[in-house]
């Protein structure tokens, strides 16, 4: 549950440095949503004068104090703590690298993770049991999450997280946002659950095996092999418990479904397909959605919602109520549904289908250039970044209905070529 922060993209392995697969996930949250920069956007942010970070400390340290966290553990915590330059310079030196669905899925699915995996959850396997009768969570479900933040605990980050948050906080952009989580920070250290030393993550803050931040580490942690601390970097029970408990918290319904791949037939209601619109089983049946094997789908009302992350001619999936649960962990589309995806290998299903027809994304120019003519036409579709995101998919959506076209919210060529006509 990374920081949204949008950078370079490389595909990890098992031997990837923590550094690169940082890197590859803070590029996650830009992949379907291109999410904004903060409250304050780095090309407006005046980066306040570092000369005046002691001050601004100490007066923080006041405020800690006030709010009750002791003395000696805020004075121990922040001495030595200095404006760390380099932290804003990887706060600022953000870039945009699209991923479709397709190509982001087959590199954090790997053989390697898949195999990391299914071994992670045979050797917790008592851990993982306990857990889902007292969470309702399923192992492949956290496990998943496990897998894609930290490599299953194996690069947690080696930065210092005080320093990071301490440097955030003062900085024009999120300061609110970090004040609070350093605020958390110190929370952690006097409950006793990590020492100031031990207390390192990437650059933006984030801690243990599921980089949760420092907020919900001291909220949602578990202490699940019973000595006595939360400690979500070493202990991989009070990792895996305080990632249920942080599900259970967003919604998660146990026993049920999170996302099951499907297939699409050549036609049917397709401005239907919307994270947003749920509806029974029963009606996605009627409309020709089959399973992914081609066998019916059940007459039954559980709500769905239909997902076309590339169209109408890619990969097709239903997401039940549990989904909602991986957007509220990442905002990002296409890490949730890789997310999803990878827990419903990880439970058993094969390898998903890459849809009913060929699709050939937009490149970055193009897609900047449908959202410069989706301008001019009057629709809001946030930044002309080059980046598929919610609110150029909505306007994509009403431009095909006006046009006559499919509605699948998926630009095409045909689009592209209908809206520079005029």
């Amino acid at each position: 549950m990374r920081a949204f922060t949008i950078t370079d993209f490389r595909s990890p392995g098992p031997s990837t440095a923590g550094a690169k697969l940082a890197r590859a996930i803070a590029v996650l949250s830009v992949i379907a949503f291109g999410l904004a920069a903060g409250p304050v956007s780095a090309a407006t942010c005046r980066t306040p004068n570092p000369a005046g970070f002691p001050a601004w400390l100490q007066s923080f340290k006041q405020k800690a104090v006030a709010e009750g966290v002791s003395p000696q553990t805020v004075n121990s915590a922040l001495a030595g703590v200095r404006y760390d330059r380099s932290v804003i310079n990887k706060d600022r030196a953000q870039h945009v690298f699209a991923q479709d669905f397709l190509q982001f899925s087959g590199r954090m699915v790997a053989s390697y993770r898949l195999q990391h995996g299914a071994a992670n959850i045979k050797k917790y396997g008592n851990t993982f049991s306990r857990i889902q009768q007292q969470f309702g969570v399923p192992a492949p479900v956290i496990t998943a999450f496990w897998g894609l933040e930290t490599d299953f605990g194996a690069n947690t980050g080696n930065g210092p997280t005080l320093q990071s948050l301490a440097t955030l906080a003062f900085d024009c952009r999120r300061s609110e946002e970090f004040n609070e989580q350093l605020m958390a920070a110190l929370r952690i250290i006097d409950r006793g659950d990590l020492t100031p030393g031990q207390m390192r993550g990437p650059w933006a803050g984030e801690l243990g095996q599921t980089q949760f931040l420092p907020t919900v580490y001291y909220e949602y942690g578990v202490d699940y092999d019973g000595d006595g601390h939360v400690n979500l970097i070493r202990s991989t029970p009070d990792a895996l418990a305080s990632t249920a408990n942080y599900l259970k918290h967003l919604g998660w319904r146990a026993g049920e479904p999170w996302l099951e791949e499907v297939r699409v037939p050549a036609s049917m209601p397709w401005e239907l397909a919307d994270l947003t619109i749920k509806k029974p089983r029963a009606l996605w049946s009627r409309f020709g959605v089959t399973r992914a094997d081609g066998s019916p789908l059940p007459e039954d009302n559980l709500p769905a919602a239909l997902i076309l992350p590339m169209g109408r001619n890619g990969p097709a999936f239903l997401a039940y109520p549990n989904f909602d649960v991986y957007i509220e962990w990442n905002q990002s589309l296409v890490y949730s549904l890789t997310a999803a995806y990878f827990a419903t290998r990880l439970a058993g299903a094969p390898p998903l289908s890459k849809g009913r027809a060929p699709v050939e994304p937009f490149s970055m120019e193009e897609t900047k250039q449908l959202q410069t003519l989706l301008l001019q036409r009057g629709y809001d579709v946030g930044k002309v970044d080059g980046v598929i995101g919610e609110k150029t998919r909505e306007a994509v959506r009403d431009v095909q209905v006006k046009l006559g076209l499919p509605a699948d919210s998926y630009p095409d060529h045909r689009l592209l070529a209908a809206l520079q006509r005029g």
